[in-house]
């Protein structure tokens, strides 16, 4: 893999999985408890010997870039390895990134740098596991210009996704977006699904520099996979598709984009079920993280009745203290503290997130630094949490920031005491 280079999308502003990316990038959101949205990513890149990696950010940044500085600096620079963060330096022209082609556009000169033989472009915000070799191997020998990992997916899901036309020789002739028909093209790789994009793509590098180029040239919205990918399909291109090895090992293969509250907050609850559907205590396939100085996790309180510090079906991370509540089916982040006499069902708790004695919440994430007030009710009565400024989600989900919270407690103390 020393002569390929990989390039991490990581700049979206994330709008559909606000407020949680009302301070931070989507990557940088917290997931599965210690994790990053973009520790899963990077750890595919590392496990697969790709040891070279430009992450292109943009969009509130900062959080991010620590993280990967105190967690991620883990490879040789002496021996050319790297992941190396670049932030929009207006080389090409006065804007922004203005899309994905663009954001990649915009760092030729750092491509050409590099030289290497394959670009590997990958996004930020996906869970899943993935050997690249695999990918690239089957990119070379194919002979392809391009690759398009695909993921087979049932006929019934297909309005969700971009779908892949295959012919027999694995080339892609066509893209069908979100097909409300009904009778979308059955996969090559197996006729009782469909291919589905998943967003990873293998160029030549001088095919890759050659369609950017063309690209930046042309009106449109600088997205490789409305723009760039069906122009290259159209040519004389060689766009081959690349079916999804999936190492988690579990009957379906996960991949997930967590890119809507919905999506994050199933995409958690898949961690704490008895047999987890993904899988983040396989020693053969590890996930990095920056590791932060905590202490052990802490359960506090074993009396009768309700007052029992304890957590069951749940992630607990290192610095959480569990002191008389009850969490159920959970995901507790570093530094959260649940109080006496909770009870915490089916939620994500962001880091020192806070919980006063007597609460209860459902179904609910609460944003880092969230403290909740001593007996407040959170998912119960989704009609009051949205009265009480609280983002609800489509599927019902309730999400805290600390923002909703001091709001809400500052037009609670200027209201006129209850009397009869």
């Amino acid at each position: 893999m020393n002569d390929s280079l990989a390039i991490l999308l990581a700049g979206g502003a994330g709008e559909r999985l606000f407020p949680l990316t009302r301070k931070t990038a989507k990557p940088a959101v917290a997931f599965g408890g210690m994790y990053r949205i973009i520790d899963f990513t990077l750890s595919n890149c590392i496990n697969s010997g790709l040891r070279r990696v430009f992450v292109l950010a943009q969009y509130k940044a900062l959080e991010m870039i620590r993280h990967l500085r105190e967690g991620w600096s883990i490879l040789s620079p002496e021996l050319g390895e790297f992941i190396e963060v670049i932030t929009p330096m207006k080389r090409m022209h006065d804007d922004w990134y203005l899309g994905t082609a663009d954001a990649v556009y915009q760092n030729i000169e750092s491509i050409e740098a590099e030289d290497p033989q394959d670009v590997i472009i990958l996004s930020g915000d996906h869970i899943y596991k993935m050997d690249y070799r695999e990918m690239l191997d089957w990119h070379r020998a194919q002979q392809a210009d391009v690759t398009i990992a695909t993921i087979q997916i049932p006929p019934a899901e297909a309005t969700r996704f971009g779908v892949a036309q295959i012919d027999s020789d694995y080339r892609i002739n066509g893209f069908e977006e979100k097909p409300k028909h009904g009778r979308p093209q059955r996969s090559i790789f197996n006729p009782e699904m469909v291919s589905a994009s998943m967003g990873i793509y293998v160029f030549r590098k001088q095919v890759l520099l050659d369609a950017l180029r063309a690209d930046a040239d042309t009106p449109g919205s600088h997205d490789f996979g409305k723009d760039v990918l069906p122009k290259l399909v159209q040519s004389n291109a060689r766009v081959i598709a690349y079916d999804f090895h999936d190492l988690n090992d579990k009957k379906m293969n996960y991949w997930r984009d967590v890119g809507t509250i919905d999506a994050y907050y199933e995409a958690n609850m898949d961690l704490v079920a008895v047999t987890p559907e993904f899988n983040l205590y396989d020693t053969r396939w590890p996930i990095r993280t920056n590791m932060q100085q905590q202490p052990p996790a802490k359960f506090v309180f074993a009396q009768e009745g309700r007052r029992m510090g304890v957590a069951i079906d749940s992630i607990v991370a290192p610095g959480c203290i569990v002191s008389g509540g009850r969490v159920m089916r959970s995901v507790l982040s570093p530094g959260v503290r649940v109080n006496s006499f909770c009870d915490v069902e089916n939620s994500i708790l962001l880091h020192d997130a806070h919980v006063g004695r007597f609460c209860r919440i459902r179904n609910a994430i609460l944003d880092t630094g969230v403290r909740i007030p001593e007996n407040t009710e959170i998912g119960v009565d989704l009609e009051e949490d949205r009265r009480r400024g609280f983002t609800v989600s489509e599927g019902g989900v309730t999400v805290v920031s600390a923002d909703a919270v001091k709001a809400l407690e500052a037009a609670e103390a200027v209201l006129p005491p209850a009397h009869a």
